[in-house]
Order: structure tokens, then C-alpha cells, then sequence
């Protein structure tokens, strides 16, 4: 479905928009309460609320266990302080899924330990929400967020206090899945853009798609599309089967996103000088491709993870 959508010629754009609601509450189906499933999924469910993500820091980026952000219980509350950063959709979203410490960092065994997942209201009149201008899809907002003595229910924890690096994981993972599919279609609407107007531009005579320095170039970006879109069904069916590694995952995010990259770059280079025009969109397909090269993760924590989570490598960071 999101392949679909990204391919109609939204892109990362009108992707961006729901997939959030489709996997984000994936901790909340494994280990929310029927109390919590029925209180928050039945709404979503219905489209009417909609959530944002919140996990990712100014200070620590990627290094998701360094999280500086603080929850203290006060009662039948907990009060968060502390600020997040890339929140897509936090200007339109009544509920944010939000990873903090309830333990600080120097008090834990290992730095996977003291953080706890919450699922809870997102009130612009408490938290403080600040858009991100950005190269690309524009119609999707991208926020700061800073928060200070925010007044959160216990009952909007999921799971156990302290045990929410285990959960996140689970949406993590299809996070990557999600946004590997979204960028397969991206590129597939470029190939599709740039296949058409090969064969219909002529220069010196001939359609330029003759040419087999336009023709091979694309033949060979429909290789490696097919290529990522088999590792990215795998890694979705495995996840559906009940896997939790996150090495296919990961890798069908890594392949998809460096094929569809390539391609919208042909896509342009085909096009010639009406590549870099807005009338033919394969421009506005690059600048958005960038995202899935950067999000979740980056390329090279992907290549991390492989090495030693697969080959058995050490640890080089």
C-alpha cells in the first residue's frame, strides 16, 4: 500500500502523511493492555486522531540510548521535560508514541535500560511545537518539540516502566520496512517519467531512448528496483510471520533506498536541461529521496548493524 501510494507520484510526500498511523502503534498492538488497544487504536482505526512519533533528540541523533529527555512520576502522573526534534506531522496530530528516561542514564546497567514508552496527548498549549523548514516534501510538516513539567497519565504508559527500549524496537523495524517501500515507489515513478519521455523526445533524428546510454542506465535501475522490492516483501513477510532481528529490515531499507536514489538521479539525467524544470516532477522525486537514505537510519548504521549483527564483526563505533 505505501509502494502504492509513494508510486501514484505523491512520493515521500503523501507517504509521509499516514504511515506514521500504519506503524507506529506497533508496540502499542504487542504490549498495550485491551484497555489501551480499545482507547487508542479504535480511534486511529476510525481516522479520527491522528499520531506523530516522537523519539529522536538534537543532541543525540541516532544514538537513540543517549536520550536526555526526563519523565519523574508525580502521583498518578509523570511529568516530561526535555525536547524532541524531526516530528513529522506534530502541527496536525492529536497523540504523539514518545520514548523518554524514567531512569536516568548514569543510574542504569546499560544504556538499553530506564527509558519507557508513553502514548498520550499532544496539547500544543503544553508542549511547545516549532516547524522545520526543508528541502523537500513541504506538504508534510516537520517540527521541534520542547516540553517542560508536561503533566502525562500513568495509564498512558505502555508496557512497564523502564522496559521501553524493547518496544520501540517492534515499530522501529517496520519503520524501516515502511520507508523502504515508500521509496521503491519513488523510484519507480521516476523510472516510469523517465522511460516516457525517452521514448517520446527526439533529438538528431531518433527517439533518445534509442541510445543505449539512456536505455541501459534505466534497464539497469529496473534490475535493481525488482531486486530491493523482493528483500523489502521479505523482510515484511518475515516481520508478519512473527521475526524480530532486524537485519532484513534493515537491508531492504538500505537497498531500496541507494536504488531508488540512483534512478530518480537518471531520471533527471534523461530528462536533460527538463530534468532540472518543476514541469516534469523528476526534480521534486529527487529532493525527496533523499529522505529514506537518512531516515530512519543512516546508510552506514545499516552497514553497523550488518557487520556485526551478521557477520559477527566488532563493534567500530
Amino acid at each position: 500500500m505505501m509502494q502504492t501510494i509513494s508510486e501514484s507520484g505523491g512520493g515521500m510526500t503523501a507517504a509521509s502523511s499516514v504511515h506514521m498511523n500504519i506503524f507506529g502503534l506497533e508496540p502499542v498492538i504487542k504490549f498495550g493492555t485491551e484497555e489501551q488497544k480499545k482507547r487508542w487504536l479504535e480511534p486511529l482505526i476510525a481516522g479520527k486522531e491522528r499520531a506523530c512519533f516522537g523519539v529522536t533528540e538534537p543532541n543525540n541523533g541516532l544514538d537513540t540510548l543517549k536520550l536526555q529527555s526526563l519523565a519523574r512520576r508525580d502521583g498518578d502522573y509523570y511529568l516530561l521535560s526535555g525536547q524532541k526534534i524531526w516530528i513529522s506531522t506534530a502541527q496536525n496530530a492529536q497523540k504523539i508514541l514518545i520514548l523518554v528516561r524514567t531512569t536516568p542514564l548514569e543510574e542504569v546497567g546499560k544504556p538499553s535500560q530506564g527509558l519507557s514508552l508513553f502514548y498520550t496527548d499532544l496539547d500544543p498549549s503544553v508542549v511547545e511545537i516549532t516547524e522545520i523548514p526543508k528541502m523537500g516534501r513541504a506538504a508534510v510538516d516537520t517540527n521541534t518539540l520542547f516540553f517542560e513539567n508536561w503533566k502525562v497519565p500513568a495509564g498512558d504508559m505502555v508496557g512497564h516502566e523502564n522496559d521501553g527500549f524493547k518496544m520501540i524496537l517492534h515499530g522501529m523495524n517496520a519503520e524501516r520496512i515502511l520507508i523502504g517501500a515508500e521509496a521503491l515507489g519513488l523510484g519507480y515513478a521516476a523510472l516510469r517519467k523517465a522511460a516516457i519521455y525517452a521514448g517520446e523526445r527526439e533529438v538528431f533524428g531518433r527517439a533518445i531512448g534509442k541510445n543505449q546510454a539512456i536505455q541501459h542506465p534505466l534497464a539497469e535501475s529496473w534490475m535493481k528496483l525488482e531486486a530491493a522490492r523482493l528483500m523489502i516483501y521479505h523482510a515484511a513477510r518475515m516481520y508478519d510471520q512473527g521475526y524480530t532481528g532486524g537485519e532484513y529490515a534493515n537491508a531492504g531499507k538500505y537497498l531500496a533506498a541507494e536504488s531508488a536514489f540512483e534512478t530518480c538521479e537518471r531520471a533527471i539525467m534523461t530528462h536533460g536541461g527538463m530534468g532540472y524544470a518543476k514541469e516534469y516532477h523528476v526534480e521534486r522525486y529527487l529532493r525527496e529521496v533523499f529522505i529514506p537514505r537518512i531516515a530512519p537510519v543512516s546508510r552506514e548504521m545499516i552497514c553497523n548493524y550488518i557487520g556485526e549483527r551478521v557477520l559477527g564483526l566488532p563493534k567500530s563505533y
